[in-house]
Protein backbone atom coordinates (compact mmCIF):
# COMPACT_ATOMS: atom_id res chain seq x y z
CA UNK A 1 0.00 0.00 0.00
CA UNK A 2 1.15 3.56 -0.72
CA UNK A 3 -0.47 6.80 0.42
CA UNK A 4 1.91 9.41 -0.99
CA UNK A 5 5.51 10.04 0.17
CA UNK A 6 6.38 8.90 3.70
CA UNK A 7 3.03 7.08 3.94
CA UNK A 8 1.28 10.32 4.84
CA UNK A 9 -1.86 11.68 3.19
CA UNK A 10 -1.17 14.49 0.75
CA UNK A 11 -2.66 17.81 1.90
CA UNK A 12 -3.26 20.34 -0.85
CA UNK A 13 -4.65 23.87 -0.73
CA UNK A 14 -7.82 22.74 -2.47
CA UNK A 15 -11.12 24.53 -1.82
CA UNK A 16 -10.36 26.03 1.58
CA UNK A 17 -7.98 23.13 2.35
CA UNK A 18 -10.97 20.90 3.16
CA UNK A 19 -9.89 17.81 1.19
CA UNK A 20 -7.27 15.13 1.69
CA UNK A 21 -5.81 13.53 -1.43
CA UNK A 22 -4.81 9.85 -1.24
CA UNK A 23 -3.12 7.27 -3.42
CA UNK A 24 -3.26 3.51 -2.80
CA UNK A 25 -1.29 1.01 -4.88
CA UNK A 26 -2.66 -2.53 -4.73
CA UNK A 27 -0.03 -5.10 -3.72
CA UNK A 28 1.10 -7.75 -6.29
CA UNK A 29 -0.29 -10.64 -4.22
CA UNK A 30 -3.70 -9.11 -3.55
CA UNK A 31 -6.67 -11.48 -4.00
CA UNK A 32 -9.72 -10.11 -5.90
CA UNK A 33 -11.74 -7.93 -3.53
CA UNK A 34 -14.43 -5.25 -3.74
CA UNK A 35 -12.85 -1.82 -3.71
CA UNK A 36 -14.93 -0.57 -0.76
CA UNK A 37 -13.73 -3.53 1.34
CA UNK A 38 -10.13 -3.06 0.19
CA UNK A 39 -10.13 0.65 1.03
CA UNK A 40 -11.74 0.02 4.43
CA UNK A 41 -8.98 -2.45 5.28
CA UNK A 42 -6.24 -0.04 4.24
CA UNK A 43 -7.58 3.29 5.53
CA UNK A 44 -7.28 4.22 9.19
CA UNK A 45 -10.12 6.16 10.82
CA UNK A 46 -12.48 5.62 7.86
CA UNK A 47 -15.56 3.43 8.15
CA UNK A 48 -16.80 1.35 5.24
CA UNK A 49 -19.92 3.52 5.11
CA UNK A 50 -17.86 6.69 4.80
CA UNK A 51 -15.78 5.14 2.02
CA UNK A 52 -18.95 3.99 0.24
CA UNK A 53 -20.26 7.56 0.43
CA UNK A 54 -17.05 8.82 -1.17
CA UNK A 55 -17.37 6.24 -3.96
CA UNK A 56 -21.04 7.14 -4.49
CA UNK A 57 -20.14 10.82 -4.99
CA UNK A 58 -17.46 9.96 -7.57
CA UNK A 59 -14.41 10.78 -5.47
CA UNK A 60 -12.66 7.43 -6.17
CA UNK A 61 -10.82 6.55 -9.37
CA UNK A 62 -8.76 3.59 -10.54
CA UNK A 63 -6.38 4.87 -13.14
CA UNK A 64 -8.40 7.62 -14.79
CA UNK A 65 -11.79 5.91 -14.42
CA UNK A 66 -14.34 6.64 -11.72
CA UNK A 67 -15.47 3.35 -10.18
CA UNK A 68 -18.39 2.00 -8.16
CA UNK A 69 -18.29 0.21 -4.80
CA UNK A 70 -18.49 -3.25 -6.43
CA UNK A 71 -15.35 -2.72 -8.53
CA UNK A 72 -12.93 -5.64 -7.96
CA UNK A 73 -9.38 -4.50 -7.27
CA UNK A 74 -6.51 -6.26 -8.99
CA UNK A 75 -2.76 -6.36 -8.33
CA UNK A 76 -1.08 -3.20 -9.58
CA UNK A 77 -4.25 -1.08 -9.54
CA UNK A 78 -3.57 2.54 -8.54
CA UNK A 79 -6.48 4.00 -6.56
CA UNK A 80 -6.64 7.78 -6.32
CA UNK A 81 -9.30 9.51 -4.28
CA UNK A 82 -10.15 12.54 -2.20
CA UNK A 83 -11.95 12.62 1.12
CA UNK A 84 -13.40 15.64 2.89
CA UNK A 85 -10.96 16.36 5.67
CA UNK A 86 -11.84 15.17 9.18
CA UNK A 87 -9.54 16.89 11.63
CA UNK A 88 -8.14 14.56 14.30
CA UNK A 89 -5.68 14.87 17.16
CA UNK A 90 -7.70 17.64 18.84
CA UNK A 91 -10.19 16.95 21.59
CA UNK A 92 -13.55 18.61 20.92
CA UNK A 93 -15.07 19.82 24.18
CA UNK A 94 -18.76 20.76 24.02
CA UNK A 95 -19.31 24.36 25.11
CA UNK A 96 -22.60 26.17 25.55
CA UNK A 97 -22.22 29.01 23.08
CA UNK A 98 -25.17 30.68 21.38
CA UNK A 99 -25.45 29.91 17.68
CA UNK A 100 -27.49 31.84 15.15
CA UNK A 101 -28.99 28.83 13.34
CA UNK A 102 -31.12 29.84 10.36
CA UNK A 103 -32.03 26.32 9.20
CA UNK A 104 -31.67 22.77 10.51
CA UNK A 105 -32.89 19.28 9.63
CA UNK A 106 -31.59 15.71 10.02
CA UNK A 107 -28.94 16.17 7.32
CA UNK A 108 -27.49 19.62 7.80
CA UNK A 109 -27.72 22.99 9.44
CA UNK A 110 -27.03 26.50 8.19
CA UNK A 111 -25.83 29.14 10.60
CA UNK A 112 -24.74 32.75 10.59
CA UNK A 113 -21.25 32.97 12.13
CA UNK A 114 -20.35 36.17 13.96
CA UNK A 115 -17.05 37.92 13.30
CA UNK A 116 -14.40 36.99 15.84
CA UNK A 117 -15.42 33.34 16.19
CA UNK A 118 -12.79 30.78 15.18
CA UNK A 119 -14.32 27.94 13.20
CA UNK A 120 -12.22 24.97 14.36
CA UNK A 121 -9.94 24.33 17.37
CA UNK A 122 -6.23 24.62 16.71
CA UNK A 123 -3.36 27.12 16.44
CA UNK A 124 -3.88 28.48 19.93
CA UNK A 125 -7.68 28.40 19.79
CA UNK A 126 -8.87 25.24 21.53
CA UNK A 127 -12.02 26.57 23.15
CA UNK A 128 -14.93 28.86 22.26
CA UNK A 129 -14.83 27.84 18.60
CA UNK A 130 -17.73 27.11 16.31
CA UNK A 131 -17.03 23.38 16.50
CA UNK A 132 -17.09 23.49 20.31
CA UNK A 133 -20.49 25.16 20.09
CA UNK A 134 -21.72 22.58 17.55
CA UNK A 135 -20.62 19.75 19.85
CA UNK A 136 -22.83 21.20 22.60
CA UNK A 137 -25.74 21.80 20.24
CA UNK A 138 -25.60 18.23 18.92
CA UNK A 139 -24.94 16.69 22.34
CA UNK A 140 -21.64 15.15 21.32
CA UNK A 141 -18.23 14.75 22.94
CA UNK A 142 -15.35 13.83 20.64
CA UNK A 143 -11.94 12.60 21.73
CA UNK A 144 -8.72 13.36 19.84
CA UNK A 145 -8.66 10.06 17.91
CA UNK A 146 -12.29 9.00 17.81
CA UNK A 147 -15.04 10.60 15.83
CA UNK A 148 -18.76 10.50 16.48
CA UNK A 149 -20.67 9.85 13.26
CA UNK A 150 -23.17 12.49 14.31
CA UNK A 151 -20.50 15.15 14.73
CA UNK A 152 -21.24 18.29 12.76
CA UNK A 153 -18.74 18.29 9.90
CA UNK A 154 -17.53 21.43 8.17
CA UNK A 155 -17.61 21.27 4.39
CA UNK A 156 -16.23 24.80 4.04
CA UNK A 157 -15.14 27.56 6.36
CA UNK A 158 -14.74 31.31 6.63
CA UNK A 159 -12.04 33.30 8.37
CA UNK A 160 -12.24 34.19 12.05
CA UNK A 161 -12.90 37.88 11.39
CA UNK A 162 -15.30 37.30 8.50
CA UNK A 163 -18.98 36.98 9.36
CA UNK A 164 -21.70 35.12 7.53
CA UNK A 165 -23.33 31.91 6.40
CA UNK A 166 -21.88 28.42 6.82
CA UNK A 167 -23.42 25.03 6.06
CA UNK A 168 -22.65 22.10 8.39
CA UNK A 169 -23.16 18.45 7.41
CA UNK A 170 -24.58 16.23 10.16
CA UNK A 171 -23.63 12.82 8.76
CA UNK A 172 -21.26 11.16 6.28
CA UNK A 173 -23.81 11.00 3.46
CA UNK A 174 -24.49 14.72 3.70
CA UNK A 175 -20.83 15.64 4.04
CA UNK A 176 -19.86 13.73 0.90
CA UNK A 177 -22.79 15.12 -1.12
CA UNK A 178 -22.07 18.70 -0.03
CA UNK A 179 -18.33 18.26 -0.55
CA UNK A 180 -19.05 17.16 -4.13
CA UNK A 181 -20.83 20.45 -4.79
CA UNK A 182 -17.97 22.48 -3.37
CA UNK A 183 -15.47 20.38 -5.31
CA UNK A 184 -17.43 21.03 -8.53
CA UNK A 185 -17.79 24.77 -7.77
CA UNK A 186 -21.58 24.48 -8.04
CA UNK A 187 -22.27 26.13 -4.66
CA UNK A 188 -23.55 29.71 -4.90
CA UNK A 189 -21.59 31.96 -2.54
CA UNK A 190 -21.88 35.73 -2.51
CA UNK A 191 -20.00 38.01 -0.14
CA UNK A 192 -20.26 41.75 0.44
CA UNK A 193 -17.30 43.91 1.39
CA UNK A 194 -16.31 47.52 1.94
CA UNK A 195 -13.03 48.21 0.12
CA UNK A 196 -10.63 51.09 -0.07
CA UNK A 197 -10.83 53.34 -3.12
CA UNK A 198 -13.21 53.97 -5.99
CA UNK A 199 -13.15 51.11 -8.49
CA UNK A 200 -13.03 52.38 -12.08
CA UNK A 201 -15.49 49.83 -13.47
CA UNK A 202 -18.90 48.80 -12.18
CA UNK A 203 -18.04 45.11 -12.33
CA UNK A 204 -15.22 42.76 -13.21
CA UNK A 205 -13.50 39.42 -12.67
CA UNK A 206 -10.19 38.50 -11.07
CA UNK A 207 -8.80 35.23 -12.41
CA UNK A 208 -5.45 34.74 -10.67
CA UNK A 209 -3.72 31.74 -9.10
CA UNK A 210 -3.13 31.82 -5.36
CA UNK A 211 -0.37 30.30 -3.24
CA UNK A 212 0.91 30.67 0.29
CA UNK A 213 3.22 33.66 0.63
CA UNK A 214 6.74 32.16 1.01
CA UNK A 215 7.74 35.07 3.25
CA UNK A 216 4.68 34.84 5.52
CA UNK A 217 2.82 31.54 5.94
CA UNK A 218 -0.23 33.35 7.31
CA UNK A 219 -0.73 35.20 4.03
CA UNK A 220 -1.55 34.18 0.48
CA UNK A 221 -0.37 35.83 -2.70
CA UNK A 222 -0.90 35.75 -6.45
CA UNK A 223 1.46 33.70 -8.60
CA UNK A 224 1.90 33.21 -12.34
CA UNK A 225 3.43 29.77 -11.77
CA UNK A 226 0.69 27.15 -12.34
CA UNK A 227 2.81 24.55 -10.55
CA UNK A 228 2.79 26.55 -7.32
CA UNK A 229 -0.62 28.16 -7.31
CA UNK A 230 -4.25 27.09 -7.50
CA UNK A 231 -6.66 28.78 -9.87
CA UNK A 232 -8.97 31.24 -8.13
CA UNK A 233 -11.79 33.23 -9.73
CA UNK A 234 -13.74 36.08 -8.11
CA UNK A 235 -16.51 38.03 -9.85
CA UNK A 236 -17.20 41.45 -8.32
CA UNK A 237 -19.65 44.29 -8.85
CA UNK A 238 -20.13 47.67 -7.26
CA UNK A 239 -23.16 48.10 -5.01
CA UNK A 240 -22.55 51.63 -3.71
CA UNK A 241 -19.82 54.23 -4.05
CA UNK A 242 -18.61 56.63 -1.34
CA UNK A 243 -15.60 58.19 -3.07
CA UNK A 244 -12.85 57.00 -0.77
CA UNK A 245 -14.36 53.54 -0.22
CA UNK A 246 -16.72 51.30 -2.21
CA UNK A 247 -19.33 48.74 -1.18
CA UNK A 248 -19.00 45.67 -3.43
CA UNK A 249 -20.48 42.20 -3.90
CA UNK A 250 -18.17 39.27 -4.69
CA UNK A 251 -19.36 36.02 -6.21
CA UNK A 252 -17.01 33.08 -5.75
CA UNK A 253 -16.39 30.72 -8.63
CA UNK A 254 -13.71 28.94 -6.59
CA UNK A 255 -13.19 28.98 -2.83
CA UNK A 256 -9.50 29.31 -2.02
CA UNK A 257 -8.24 30.45 1.35
CA UNK A 258 -8.29 34.29 1.64
CA UNK A 259 -9.38 34.44 -2.02
CA UNK A 260 -11.52 37.59 -1.89
CA UNK A 261 -9.08 39.37 0.41
CA UNK A 262 -6.09 38.70 -1.85
CA UNK A 263 -7.91 39.35 -5.13
CA UNK A 264 -9.32 42.72 -4.04
CA UNK A 265 -5.98 43.75 -2.60
CA UNK A 266 -4.32 42.84 -5.91
CA UNK A 267 -6.59 45.36 -7.63
CA UNK A 268 -5.33 48.06 -5.27
CA UNK A 269 -8.55 47.96 -3.26
CA UNK A 270 -7.92 46.01 -0.04
CA UNK A 271 -10.86 45.33 2.25
CA UNK A 272 -11.39 48.09 4.79
CA UNK A 273 -9.93 47.01 8.13
CA UNK A 274 -8.07 43.98 6.75
CA UNK A 275 -4.81 44.18 8.68
CA UNK A 276 -3.15 41.26 6.89
CA UNK A 277 -3.59 42.71 3.39
CA UNK A 278 -3.11 46.43 3.93
CA UNK A 279 -6.65 47.45 4.81
CA UNK A 280 -5.80 49.15 8.11
CA UNK A 281 -3.75 51.87 6.37
CA UNK A 282 -5.41 55.04 5.11
CA UNK A 283 -5.37 54.30 1.38
CA UNK A 284 -7.61 57.13 0.14
CA UNK A 285 -8.78 60.51 1.39
CA UNK A 286 -7.45 63.81 2.67
CA UNK A 287 -4.42 64.71 4.76
CA UNK A 288 -6.43 66.60 7.36
CA UNK A 289 -6.49 65.47 10.97
CA UNK A 290 -10.31 65.59 11.02
CA UNK A 291 -10.39 62.96 8.26
CA UNK A 292 -7.79 60.83 10.05
CA UNK A 293 -9.95 60.94 13.17
CA UNK A 294 -12.97 59.95 11.08
CA UNK A 295 -11.10 56.88 9.77
CA UNK A 296 -9.93 56.03 13.28
CA UNK A 297 -13.55 56.12 14.40
CA UNK A 298 -14.49 53.87 11.48
CA UNK A 299 -11.89 51.29 12.51
CA UNK A 300 -13.24 51.35 16.07
CA UNK A 301 -16.78 50.93 14.79
CA UNK A 302 -15.85 47.87 12.72
CA UNK A 303 -12.57 46.52 14.17
CA UNK A 304 -12.06 43.73 11.60
CA UNK A 305 -12.08 43.22 7.84
CA UNK A 306 -15.42 44.44 6.49
CA UNK A 307 -16.33 41.17 4.76
CA UNK A 308 -19.56 39.20 5.16
CA UNK A 309 -20.70 35.90 3.58
CA UNK A 310 -24.18 37.09 2.70
CA UNK A 311 -25.80 34.43 0.53
CA UNK A 312 -25.46 30.67 0.14
CA UNK A 313 -27.19 28.37 -2.35
CA UNK A 314 -26.89 24.60 -2.84
CA UNK A 315 -28.77 21.40 -3.61
CA UNK A 316 -29.99 19.69 -0.45
CA UNK A 317 -28.11 16.36 -0.12
CA UNK A 318 -31.25 14.48 0.94
CA UNK A 319 -34.21 16.06 -0.84
CA UNK A 320 -32.18 17.24 -3.88
CA UNK A 321 -34.12 20.51 -3.75
CA UNK A 322 -32.46 23.89 -4.29
CA UNK A 323 -31.84 25.71 -1.01
CA UNK A 324 -31.07 29.42 -0.87
CA UNK A 325 -30.21 31.52 2.17
CA UNK A 326 -29.60 35.23 2.60
CA UNK A 327 -28.36 37.02 5.71
CA UNK A 328 -28.56 40.60 6.89
CA UNK A 329 -25.43 42.67 7.31
CA UNK A 330 -24.00 42.40 10.83
CA UNK A 331 -24.39 45.48 13.00
CA UNK A 332 -20.75 46.61 12.72
CA UNK A 333 -20.72 46.63 8.91
CA UNK A 334 -24.17 48.21 8.71
CA UNK A 335 -23.04 51.00 11.06
CA UNK A 336 -19.84 51.47 9.01
CA UNK A 337 -21.85 51.82 5.82
CA UNK A 338 -24.16 54.37 7.42
CA UNK A 339 -21.17 56.37 8.63
CA UNK A 340 -19.71 56.50 5.12
CA UNK A 341 -23.09 57.42 3.65
CA UNK A 342 -23.31 60.39 5.99
CA UNK A 343 -19.72 61.40 5.31
CA UNK A 344 -20.09 61.21 1.54
CA UNK A 345 -23.35 63.15 1.56
CA UNK A 346 -25.53 60.23 0.55
CA UNK A 347 -27.71 60.73 3.60
CA UNK A 348 -29.58 63.89 4.75
CA UNK A 349 -27.55 66.14 7.04
CA UNK A 350 -30.07 65.78 9.88
CA UNK A 351 -29.16 62.08 10.12
CA UNK A 352 -25.64 62.99 11.25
Amino acid sequence: MQTSPNNEPEFLDEEQEMFEHFRLEVDPGQEPLRIDKYMTAHMEHSSRHRIQCAIKEGFVQVGSKTVKANYIVRPGDVIRFVMPYRRRGVEIKPQKIDLNIVYEDDDLLVLNKPAGMVVHPGHGHYENTLVNALAWHLGISQGPEEGDDRMGVLVHRIDKDTSGLLVIAKNDDSQMAMARQFFDHSIERRYVAIVWGDLKEDEGTVDANLMRDPSDRLRFCITDDPEKGKRAVTHWRVLERFGYVTFVECKLETGRTHQIRVHLSSLGHPIFGDERYGGTQIRQGTIYSKYKQFIHNCFELCPRQALHAKTLGFIHPGTRKLMHFDSELPADMAALLDKWRRYSGNMPEEEE
